[in-house]
């Protein structure tokens, strides 16, 4: 049994403690972006993944499997965090996002055996318009890194939609996102587009509560500033905001608080997605950030977006990973936007906070947002997708593009190189990459068919 109290933080926050982020770490990846060279990843025999010299793979908690608690491991693996167990260095917590769709409730934990009588309706958010729990939501699995085997899983969050991805929390908590827009009615009976917090430490499914001040929008990931406890937010969407939320109470997101946009300070309505004809922002250059406070941030129309355009938000394209990193200073945030640039290949952008980040003091030295690296062509970066940040100070990013998906590392130069390629003929994307506590693991899930994979191999040999 692991009890609550032996849960410490989040293997990010442990993982990107280490030295070598700060030093590799730059304003923008400078330099000219290069192929990465596929001939560096064998073949696998298996056809799962394909890997460097010298690398392996635990393949577990596939797709159909029985869990733990007797229900079943849903579909369409997504994001996904690692947690440190205090006293216990040799396993972690690992903990799960299903992206299933309202109507796919036979993908879901629950199959389509009515086994969710187990459950009560607070663990239970939504059901279907014919009374069945919707299948998405959150497992948690116990994973044992020494013997590089599956200890225990089970469901740790019911009945909510299209849980993409999310982030961890320096409390020990993972915030899972609703990449949805759909309101009561439209195949469920509750609105969806929200956050929810599940503690690293759950056992069984937690109650369901959404976290409404934070916004309701077809969401990806989120980012916690350790320091502040503000919360940095995606939205999946062509016409997308970069979101902040300034929570009443550090560490207590179900307090309240509000919900906030990002803007550049000297270009009201902003569009850096680079596109067409549209006026150009050049990679490395930083622009002053301002924040404006967005109202009626539940409203059913799932407006959110134009109404914080018209206010003077800046426009991103696709905002998908974010990942926080000690990258020096006191931080960062690092966030992937899907289809930006004028490939529509990929962008990943750099957010500083203010040294007042959040306070009536922050004009006085305001955030700066970078554009760190731009995709020039498919072949050299695919759409990225969910990122983390590497304890040797490199992001890795997972691919959701249209050709062959992979893993990939970016040096600050702008060089990336391959870690891993989804070798099934489905050709799946990749989610969930995260770093177990000592670093040497790293976890990626494939959507389909669904599977965790535990990577461990000479990590130095890739960024030394």
């Amino acid at each position: 049994m692991i009890h609550r109290r032996q849960f410490l933080r989040s293997a990010g926050a442990l993982a990107l403690a280490m030295p070598a982020t700060a030093a590799i770490f730059r304003s923008h990846a400078s330099g000219t972006a290069s192929n990465p060279s596929d001939s560096q990843l064998l073949p696998d025999p298996d056809r799962w993944l394909d890997l460097p010299s010298g690398f392996s793979y635990t393949r577990f908690s596939k797709t159909g499997e029985t869990m733990s608690d007797g229900f079943r491991v849903p579909a369409s693996h997504d994001g996904m965090g690692a947690f440190a167990i205090e006293g216990d260095p040799d396993r972690c917590i690992l903990v799960r996002n299903h992206e299933i769709n309202i109507g796919k409730e036979d993908d879901g934990p629950f199959g389509s055996n009515n086994s969710e009588r187990v459950l009560s309706d607070i663990q239970i958010y939504d059901r279907s318009l014919s009374g069945r729990p919707l299948g998405g939501g959150t497992t948690s699995l116990l994973y044992n890194l020494k013997t590089r085997q599956l200890e225990r899983s089970w469901l740790s969050l019911a009945g909510t939609e299209r849980n993409c991805s999310g982030g961890t929390t320096p409390w020990g908590s993972w915030l899972t996102c609703e990449e949805s827009r759909k309101i009561a009615g439209d195949g469920g009976q509750k609105d969806h587009g929200y956050v929810f917090e599940v503690p690293a430490s759950a056992q069984s499914p937690v109650e369901a509560v959404p976290l409404k001040d934070m916004g309701r929008f077809k969401r990806e990931a989120v980012a916690v500033d350790p320091a502040t406890s503000i919360v940095y937010q995606t939205e999946d969407e062509a016409r997308s905001l970069i979101y902040r939320f300034l929570p009443n109470q550090p560490g207590r997101l179900a307090a309240g608080g509000r919900l906030q946009a990002l803007c550049l300070a000297n270009q009201a309505s902003a569009d850096t997605r680079n596109w067409g004809d549209a006026s150009r922002l050049s990679q490395g250059v930083p622009f002053a950030v301002r924040w404006i406070d967005m109202d009626d941030v539940t409203s059913p129309n799932g407006d959110l977006a134009e109404r914080g355009h018209r206010a003077g938000a800046a426009l991103f394209a696709r905002g998908e990973g974010l990942a926080w990193a000690e990258d020096g200073g006191r931080g960062s945030v690092y966030f992937a936007c899907t289809s930006g640039g004028p490939a529509h290949c990929g962008q990943i952008w750099k957010y500083t906070p203010s040294e007042f980040e959040g306070t009536d003091r922050e004009r006085e030295a305001p955030g700066q947002l970078v554009l760190y690296f731009e995709s020039p062509a498919r072949s050299t970066l695919d759409m990225c997708d969910n990122i983390v940040a590497s304890p040797w100070g490199h992001l890795v990013i997972c691919e959701d593009g249209e050709n062959e998906q992979y893993v990939r590392g970016l040096k600050a130069d702008g060089t990336l190189y391959p870690i891993a390629r989804n070798a099934h003929p489905n050709n799946a994307e990749f989610a969930g990459a995260c770093f177990a506590p000592d670093g040497r693991t790293l976890f990626v899930n494939v959507q389909n068919p669904g599977a965790s994979y535990a990577i461990s191999g000479p990590w130095e040999s890739l960024y030394s």
